[in-house]
């Protein structure tokens, strides 16, 4: 009887022990769950707000794969917290709701830039991350990240990253498919879904920052080069590509060779860096010397061929391949 007496009491201990029970660690869970849908609720509403549609309860619940009635709870729990209010079968954000749906957005977004740019994590590989570290960062950890990161301000894929104010700047695009043939246009966005079509994309070396002229469009095929490489893309995947006007004199940094072209000893000066230079990377590139009108040559060739060793400001330094295509330079007689 004793024996049976203590086990019961050891039951009731691991169900019911404050905090580290069963059932507080059940609640502690349920309640984790609740605050990230909740998130992920206010994200979606946030991008069709943005795109100027009012959201239903039922694109709600789609969007997010609940059933009827885990959607009406939902928009129920979300209502007590002021963060959404209804209109007929659609929701509209209050103004506390677009404010922190707006710190998600602009925490997703950083994670992003981060695992991209200074993890080397690949594209295909950073939303899920993202989604999972975005719901645990705090404000003050997002400010840091932020600023050692140089205050990014676009995402891997292209989308602006909110201010720190929760201001989203908006750039007037298009979609590559609307684009008029001979032109030539900046990639400024990379969809990244459907998925399937975002890593072929990203299989064919298409980058954001990158400038490419149409060079032909059917109905079967888009022909696009960037001046060395020619992309054929069926319309289904390249309507993923947005572009925006450049100008006069950005087409013209753009026609400059980058370091990388540069012959043994050949002399050059640094014009600019790539917009897709960001964070960490940009700053060793600046406190090695690389601001516009330091000259720059490479020195020593590898017999591996990476990385190559350039002379600059009486410096030897060592860059891949990939980091010297980021340095746009002018070539000197």
């Amino acid at each position: 009887m004793n024996l049976y007496l203590t086990l019961l009491i050891a039951v009731v201990l691991v169900v019911f022990l404050p905090k580290f029970g069963g059932l507080a660690l059940y609640k502690e869970h349920s309640k984790k769950k609740l605050k990230e849908t909740i998130e992920d609720a206010l994200k979606y509403l946030i991008d069709r707000q943005y795109q100027g549609n009012m959201p239903s309860r039922d694109s709600l619940g789609g969007k997010l794969r609940l059933n009827q009635a885990q959607t009406t709870e939902l928009v129920e729990n979300m209502e007590s917290q002021g963060l959404v209010g209804s209109k007929g079968m659609n929701l509209m954000l209050t103004p506390e709701g677009e404010k922190l749906g707006i710190r998600i957005i602009r925490a997703h977004r950083l994670w992003e830039k981060f695992l991209a740019d200074e993890a080397k994590m690949p594209l295909d590989k950073i939303h899920k991350e993202a989604h999972r570290l975005e719901h645990t960062t705090t404000k003050e950890q997002l400010d840091q990240m932020e600023a050692d990161m140089g205050y990014p301000t676009h995402d891997p894929h292209g989308d602006p990253i909110p201010s720190l104010g929760g201001k989203i700047v908006e750039i007037e695009k298009a979609s590559i498919t609307e684009w008029e043939v001979g032109l030539t246009a900046r990639i400024i966005e990379i969809e990244d879904e459907p998925q399937m079509a975002y890593q072929q994309l990203a299989a064919t070396g298409i980058r954001l920052g990158m400038n490419v002229r149409v060079l032909e469009h059917t109905k079967d095929r888009i022909i696009l080069s960037d001046g060395q490489t020619m992309f054929k893309l069926a319309p289904v995947i390249a309507s993923n590509i947005q572009v925006t006007k450049i100008t006069e004199s950005e087409l013209k940094v753009h026609e400059l060779p980058n370091l990388h072209n540069l012959k043994p000893k050949q002399k050059a000066e640094i014009v600019s860096l790539d917009d897709t230079v960001q964070g960490f990377t940009r700053r060793r590139f600046l406190d090695l010397g690389m601001t516009p009108g330091a000259t720059i040559y490479p020195e020593l060739e590898n017999f591996f061929g990476e990385p190559r060793a350039y002379r600059i400001r009486g410096t030897l330094i060592a860059l891949r391949s990939d980091q010297a295509k980021q340095i746009k330079v002018k070539v000197q007689e």
